[in-house]
């Protein structure tokens, strides 16, 4: 809600504070301000110049010579504008004036002829575009006749106001109006306010004997009133109403569309015009829509009803979808001269399934979906009959035709002064509550400490003890409550085990050249079954799906990050961005129910996707692409940080390229994998070469031993040796690798695998696997008969074992 402080000062005097101590104050009432923000910037040196002449400007066939009388003096000021005529009164800045954006104002010569200033356009004044009347978008701004010349223009034009942005709770519906705004100021600093009675003159003739109005569906609508306003003139609306209707951020039409707008935004009460000659009838039927029933809005746009909808007829055809939008077909036009005025109350739910059907928000259907006061309906008709009596000559014929099945009854809630101290802690007296209630004004009954509290019924938010007692509260005032500090031992704040091993994978992986992504939780039924590691699809039965999916690309929580994560991927490298390394922490949702009854299981996991040039070196004219060894290096690496041991087992995948997948295993147990993706998905995508790994976190949180160690740096000299081995095609590395070290233990500290051959120089289904061994021991420089015992061992072992051969 955006709230005029011009506006609300005609109400109720706020002149006492500054903008930012209202603020203050409405904020700590219970209804948050979100900004103060002025109309435009200050602006000095702009004021009503009337234009005597206006001639051709003899260098220039698109510029005018204009004398405008400021007052004081008269200026010479050359002016481009298309609609900038003789006897018009126009915003002038005079010399040393400056307009937004820093524009200096300051004599000069345009093609030949002095210009003393500038004729100003609202956009120039600071004005947004979406606010100016279209029939000033394209030019200057001309001033009604009665404005006084010499005047400050800028205060006439309200771009000295400032904005107050009100962040409403649904509940407060009442704040949605400018009456409901100063009610709610006006207990806060505890000023007064009364709703103005309306004051109309109508005339000898009968509103009943041009229309009658019929309500077939009462409940969705219990109230409907119609007026009938003759003889009126469609024009502009007055200045002041314009400039309070731009700051409530509504664009100014004609003067019956603004009056309607106009109460809306005074009242927060819809109101609709209809010309009352193309309505085509003497009858206002109010019903639901047919089943496919079709009517054209106010916006141009067709619609196709349902039942569901409740719209106003003439008895034949719809004219307007209630508390929606009007009908193109009766709009008011500028040769309209006969209104019918509807003054209702639609059931928000009702006005709900319209608005959210057709797509159509708007400050009507919000207020209605909200509920409205049903003591302010008729008002505001009368209100709106009073403005265009005034501002649009009409004649308002006497009576209101109306269908009246409206409850204006007020609740009733007993209020305890012991029970509100007892909630809130406090030592509230009787004669506090009762002025409290004053302030809010709330009528009541007092017997002792108890109130019979009668609530008005524009606070349609109030119905029950708990309302009353958050009123008193928040007009008692919140500092004012007392407080404690807990009582008994306190313990100093610290981080779960978990919560530690999370934070340190995350500082892994981004040290290791890793990105943090975030991806969605829910995805496509296609996605969600794609890319599960092993042991995730042993228990997950199949993915979850949602009851209610807001789309179908997000209907299904994910058993893998990794199909979001290729998404991301996808999206970036078709941007031009080639060299993407992510990772991701997060949970996957098991279920292992096929029908889902209870709440699936949350597993933390973590997962990665590399693709592009892992190094790249241009000077040294070295690249390195991403490949498996890479992403292994990245695990292995995490393996040592969590001093848990890893096992890579060659593995086939779906999805998951056939001769570059692993299994990663944790002490015999699977947590996850590592691979390429497979060809076809990765065309699919639009990726190159991408390699992707999958790791049960939760499982590593639990295997981890919390151990502090100390290793000293060895002082005494290292052995390396080399060997090549030739095995078996089927062999693999990480088993040779295990024998040796299991073999050399303890002198072998390291075991590395440098070099593999297969080639001509070997029998065929064998291939050369070469190690490193790197012999040491702590504490003695270690003897040659020693290291060459182990050497010897470590080859009978891996004979033994794997009938490997050291190659010649």
């Amino acid at each position: 809600m955006l709230v005029s402080l011009n506006w609300l000062q005609e109400y109720i005097d706020v002149s006492y504070y500054s903008p930012e101590e209202l603020a203050e104050i409405i904020t700590k009432t219970g209804i948050e301000v979100e900004s103060v923000e002025p109309v435009a910037e200050d602006i000095e040196g702009v004021v009503v110049g009337y234009v005597q002449s206006c001639e051709q400007h003899p260098n220039a066939d698109k510029l005018n010579l204009c004398q405008v009388d400021v007052g004081q003096e008269t200026l010479q000021i050359v002016c481009g504008a298309p609609n900038v005529a003789e006897g018009q009164k126009v915003a002038v800045a005079t010399p040393g004036a400056v307009l937004p954006g820093n524009f200096k104002i300051k004599k000069t010569k345009l093609r030949g002829e002095e210009s003393n200033g500038m004729i100003c356009s609202l956009q120039e004044l600071g004005v947004d575009e979406k606010d100016v009347p279209k029939e000033f978008a394209d030019g200057i701004f001309v001033f009604p006749e009665e404005v006084e010349v010499g005047s400050n223009a800028i205060s006439l034009l309200n771009l000295d106001d400032l904005i107050i942005e009100l962040g409403l709770t649904p509940n407060r519906s009442d704040a949605l109006s400018m009456a409901g705004v100063a009610y709610e100021v006006a207990a806060a600093i505890d000023g007064s306010y009364e709703l103005a009675e309306e004051k109309v003159k109508t005339s000898n003739e009968e509103a009943t004997d041009y229309i009658s109005v019929v309500v077939e569906d009462t409940k969705a609508n219990p109230y409907y009133g119609a007026f009938v306003i003759k003889d009126i003139q469609v024009g502009p609306s007055p200045l002041w109403m314009r400039n309070r209707l731009t700051a409530a951020g509504i664009r100014p039409i004609n003067n019956v569309v603004d009056i309607t707008n106009y109460v809306l935004m005074e009242y927060g009460q819809p109101l609709h015009a209809f010309d009352y000659d193309r309505f085509g009838s003497n009858s206002i039927v109010t019903r639901r829509a047919k089943d496919g029933e079709v009517m054209e809005t106010l916006d141009g746009q067709e619609r196709t009803l349902s039942s569901d909808h409740l719209v106003i007829t003439n008895g034949d055809k719809a004219h307007a979808i209630a508390g929606v939008m009007g009908g193109a077909e009766s709009e008011v036009q500028d040769d309209t001269t006969t209104i019918i005025l509807e003054a209702a109350y639609f059931h928000p739910s009702v006005v709900r399934e319209a608005s959210k059907h057709h797509g159509l928000r708007s400050e009507s259907s919000t207020r209605f979906e909200k509920g409205v006061d049903p003591n302010r309906v008729e008002r505001a008709g009368y209100r709106a009959c009073e403005l265009l009596e005034r501002y649009a000559g009409g004649t308002v014929l006497h009576g209101v035709v109306t269908h009246d099945e409206l409850d204006r009854s007020e609740k009733t809630v007993t209020v305890h002064t012991s029970t509100i101290n007892d909630r809130l802690g406090t030592e509230i007296t009787n004669e506090q509550m009762a002025d409290i209630f004053r302030r809010l004004q709330f009528s009541y009954e007092q017997n002792g400490e108890t109130f019979l509290v009668s609530i008005p019924t524009r606070r349609g938010d109030i119905t029950i003890f708990e309302d009353m007692l958050e009123e008193v509260a928040r007009i008692y005032g919140y500092d004012n409550l007392p407080y404690t500090l807990p009582a008994g031992a306190s313990q100093a704040g610290g981080l779960t085990m978990e919560q530690q091993l999370k934070r340190e994978v995350k500082a892994y992986f981004e040290g290791a050249g890793l990105h943090e992504t975030i991806t969605y939780s829910l995805t496509h039924k296609e996605k969600a079954t794609m890319l599960v590691s092993p042991e995730v699809e042993k228990q997950a039965e199949s993915p979850v799906g949602l009851a209610m999916p807001m789309s179908e690309d997000h209907g299904y929580l994910r058993l893998s990050m990794l199909p979001e994560l290729l998404e991301s991927l996808s999206y970036n490298v078709a941007r031009k961005q080639e060299n993407l390394f992510y990772y991701e922490v997060g949970t996957v949702f098991i279920s292992e129910e096929e029908q889902v009854t209870k709440q699936p299981e949350e597993v933390l996991r973590a997962s990665g996707a590399l693709t592009g040039e892992w190094v790249a070196h241009p000077w040294q004219q070295e690249k390195k692409s991403v490949d498996f060894f890479v992403a292994k290096g990245i695990l292995e690496g995490l393996s040592k940080q969590l001093n848990l041991p890893f096992t890579f087992e060659k593995a086939k995948l779906e999805d998951m390229h056939p001769g570059r997948t692993a299994t990663v295993s944790v002490n015999g147990q699977t947590v996850g994998f590592i691979g390429q993706v497979h060809p076809k998905l990765q065309k699919q995508l639009g990726l190159k070469e991408t390699f992707v790994f999958d790791i049960n976190l939760e499982v590593l949180f639990n295997e981890y031993q919390k151990e502090e160690a100390f290793q000293a740096i060895p002082r005494h000299p290292s052995v390396s040796r080399d060997i090549a081995l030739v095995v078996d095609e089927d062999v693999t590395a990480g088993a040779i690798e295990a024998t040796v070290a299991a073999a050399g233990d303890p002198l072998v500290k390291e075991v590395r695998v440098f070099d593999l051959y297969q080639g001509e120089h070997l029998e065929e289904g064998k291939k050369s696997l070469a190690f490193r061994l790197l012999y040491l021991d702590p504490l003695r420089t270690l003897k040659d008969e020693e290291v060459e015992e182990a050497h010897n061992r470590i080859l009978e072992s891996v004979k033994e074992e794997h009938n490997a051969e050291l190659r010649g």
